[in-house]
């Protein structure tokens, strides 16, 4: 993993801003990019000077303009995968896994009442912001809600980074380091709620089998 994000780095410190829109993409594809680092990165790398601005436009800005595009790119072409491949995949071959066609039902009707803000909010949720479009992909939700739900938290996520990146210049190696302890604590934290959310839908699932005429 760690490698891998050595690797990606060096896209973005070798190519540029096609490093970079390489990196984001992939990084909303299921890669572990860690997109979270990368963009304040990035945008220390501008305000050194390694990423060129054009005109008067500064680089923060474009690291960040790039980053939005790459992510709602990656993040469409993921949708895309499972609204096309993950479903019909999932209805033949599911059942071995234990994946049933009603599981598929339960998915749809979530995405139905809650996928604008559950796209919209993935954005902010480290490793998870990476794979959150497949399951909206395979609960074919409206492309219509996806794509402007999708742009503007990228938006949002690239803007701030890129600027905490910028403002941060050569200290930025220092605050990452307390970053990645935070991104750490955010992760826990993530999970812990979704498993207490399940825990509730489960209670109250079974408190309604067993009292049908509350």
């Amino acid at each position: 993993m760690e490698h891998l994000s050595t690797v990606f780095h060096d896209l973005v410190v070798h190519f540029g801003y096609v490093g970079l829109f390489v990196v984001m993409f992939l990084g909303n594809m299921g890669a572990p990019a860690g997109t979270e680092f990368v963009m304040p990165t990035a945008g220390a790398l501008a305000a050194q000077g390694h990423l060129p601005s054009v005109g008067s436009l500064p680089a923060w800005i474009l690291v960040a303009i790039v980053g939005t595009i790459a992510e709602v790119c990656g993040a469409t072409a993921l949708y895309a995968i499972g609204y096309y491949g993950g479903v019909p995949v999932l209805e033949r071959y599911g059942k071995y896994i234990g994946f049933k066609h009603s599981a598929l039902v339960k998915v749809h009707g979530f995405y139905e009442r809650f996928g604008t803000i559950t796209v919209f909010w993935c954005r902010f949720i480290p490793f998870v912001r990476g794979v959150a479009s497949f399951p909206a992909g395979i609960s074919q939700m409206s492309l219509a809600h996806f794509i402007p739900y999708t742009a503007v938290g990228s938006a949002i996520f690239c803007f701030g980074l890129a600027y905490f990146g910028n403002a941060a210049g050569n200290n930025l190696d220092a605050i990452l380091a307390n970053l990645h302890k935070a991104t750490l604590a955010i992760v826990v934290g993530v999970v812990l709620l979704v498993v207490a959310a399940v825990v509730v839908m489960v209670l109250r699932s079974k408190k309604a089998r067993t009292d049908p005429g509350a």
